[in-house]
């Protein structure tokens, strides 16, 4: 577990997308809530950063916010079992507790189709100065969060991202030596080399220096660049498990591993 100074670190997942490539799975559902062994992805994610003793999370909402905004409100009904009394004077009682009851979740509306930079940029406009975590709505791994943090405050650049090795169609990263990153390479046409994986660390005052509040921009590509050529951007180094649900089969590949029992991402109890 975290301790008390950072588990008050927040952590933006974005979740506003409208999931193009698994499109036809989630023309009513955003991709977020397409579940994996009976949850959504999200909470595959956050479940992750709550096993590390991070459990205050900014949602930025965009395509099918909506559909989000009620699993939270009604997630005690969803989640517990419950008894409920009908009629005047009735109510529910629910039988069973969960270990989400210490979460933290605001839901904020950052524009149907806007870019993830500017996500970003409108999700934390009310936080405080200081450090953020930023993360996609659809990716899980064996990431060691705290880890991450302590690189990230080790170095102290405005910026890390997590490194994986998966397949070539992502923002390629050139990372030196030292852990720097001296270039980022937005989708190359090929090359096996470390990519952006989500899991994303920044200082408060990286999101409104890169970021324009004037302009809707990708966070893979100006605001990145920006920090790599600024010598801003450093890199975390994960070599185990991570994977994307960004089409139906990385989806049933999650799907396989959950119901084998063997999903390397379920670190929590």
């Amino acid at each position: 577990m975290a301790d008390a100074s950072t588990a008050e670190v927040p952590t933006v997942v974005l979740c506003g997308g409208r999931g193009t490539r698994i499109s036809e799975m989630s023309q009513v559902v955003p991709k977020p809530m397409l579940s994996v062994g009976g949850r959504p992805i999200l909470w595959h994610i956050m479940k992750i950063y709550a096993s590390h003793g991070y459990t205050d999370f900014v949602l930025a909402l965009g395509w099918l916010g909506e559909e989000i905004r009620r699993f939270f409100l009604h997630y005690d009904a969803l989640t517990s079992d419950f008894v409920i009394e009908l009629g005047r004077g009735g109510g529910i009682r629910f039988i069973n507790d969960h270990t989400e009851e210490s979460w933290r979740v605001a839901c904020i509306e950052t524009g149907v189709d806007a870019l993830t930079g500017t996500r970003v940029r409108r999700a934390t406009r009310h936080l405080a100065d200081g450090t953020v975590m930023v993360t996609y709505g659809d990716g899980v791994g064996t990431v060691d969060i705290q880890g991450l943090l302590a690189f990230h405050r080790e170095h102290g650049r405005l910026a890390t991202v997590t490194a994986v090795h998966p397949p070539g169609r992502f923002g390629e990263l050139v990372i030196d030596g030292g852990g720097g990153v001296t270039q980022f390479a937005e989708k190359p046409e090929a090359g096996a080399g470390s990519i952006n994986g989500g899991f994303m660390v920044f200082e408060k005052d990286a999101i409104e220096r890169y970021i324009p509040a004037d302009a809707d921009v990708m966070l893979e590509q100006e605001p990145l660049t920006s920090l790599a050529a600024d010598g801003q951007l450093m890199a975390y180094v994960h070599d185990g498990f991570w994977q994307q649900m960004d089409t139906p089969r990385e989806r049933r590949l999650l799907e396989d591993l959950w119901g084998s029992g063997q999903a390397p991402w379920k670190v929590w109890d």
